[in-house]
């Protein structure tokens, strides 16, 4: 798990290069034909099989591909033209709470003091980060800002739709191959109409794109999975959390980006209150689970 965090950190990295050429759709287009190819050997060692989902639930891997990578990705690739990587992924740690706030309002899950005190905090370091720009803000940047935390609502979609009954009788495998097909059909036609000539692509361009088709989206998958089978999934998500800090690295080092030190502080502060709600929201989901089971609630 922490090899994959520091390779989804490193992923932003061969992105940006990429997008110096291609539009968001013809790299992710490219990206998942790497990853959907290793995904496929990946399902058929491990599941032995390749079952087809139900024609009834197509719509909803398709709703998944909608938020979860296109719209997402979209975001993502795009608010690179205007943030460091660094600051995105700071922004990107807020998923965990907006995914609170969500629960509490759908689910009527109300979140203990030590969860809304991390929420808090996050706040107040996304405020750091984002406060620093003060002087800059409507130059531009702000677009940027406003893609990232599009990135995060969107993400927070997929993870309900993806959470959905529907989708719980497949295999995991199952379940990431057909969204990842649902992606590519859905992406197709936007992703060859902006793509460019194959020859413009340079070696170190399509190995950055087989890097994180392969590595990150496939074998990454495989690693995800693992983990939580050792880890569980409280811990597995603890992990991710810790992102911001492989990404400022690799920005700083390969794409010689730069962060103020009131960002910085930010960062460590949506980090820190990201890890303990996360970790508090792990343990009252694992409490629920074992109050369903005794029958103590319905």
């Amino acid at each position: 798990m922490t090899l994959l965090v520091i390779s989804w950190g490193f992923d932003y990295v061969p992105a940006k290069m990429g997008l110096e050429i291609l539009e968001p759709m013809s790299l992710l287009f490219l990206k998942y034909s790497f990853g959907l190819s290793i995904l496929l050997v990946i399902k058929f060692i491990f599941t032995r099989n390749m079952a087809l989902p139900k024609l009834r639930d197509i719509p909803i891997f398709l709703l998944c591909g909608i938020f979860g990578e296109l719209i997402y990705f979209y975001c993502e690739y795009t608010s690179m033209d205007y943030l460091p990587v660094s600051l995105i992924s700071i922004i990107l740690g807020f998923v965990p709470i907006l995914s609170v706030a969500v629960e509490r309002v759908l689910y009527k899950r109300r979140p203990n003091r030590v969860i809304i005190i991390g929420i808090g905090f996050c706040i107040i370091g996304i405020i750091f980060v984002i406060g620093s720009d003060w002087h800059i803000i409507f130059e531009g940047r702000v677009i940027g800002y406003i893609l990232a935390f599009g990135a995060v609502v969107s993400w927070n979609f997929y993870n309900f739709i993806t959470a959905s009954k529907p989708l719980q009788k497949y295999d995991s495998a199952t379940l990431s191959c057909t969204q990842l097909v649902c992606t590519l059909c859905l992406c197709a036609p936007l992703a060859w109409h902006s793509m460019p000539p194959l020859a413009e692509i340079t070696p170190t361009i399509w190995a950055g794109l087989a890097w994180i088709g392969v590595v990150d989206s496939g074998i990454g998958f495989l690693i995800m999975v693992y983990g939580l089978q050792k880890l569980g999934p409280t811990t597995s998500a603890l992990y991710s959390d810790f992102m911001p800090v492989s990404t400022t690295f690799f920005g700083a080092i390969l794409l010689h980006e730069s962060i103020t030190w009131l960002q910085i502080v930010g960062g460590i502060i949506v980090v820190a209150a990201g890890f303990f709600v996360i970790r508090e929201k792990g343990r009252l989901d694992e409490e629920r689970e074992a109050r369903l089971l005794k029958g103590e609630i319905t």
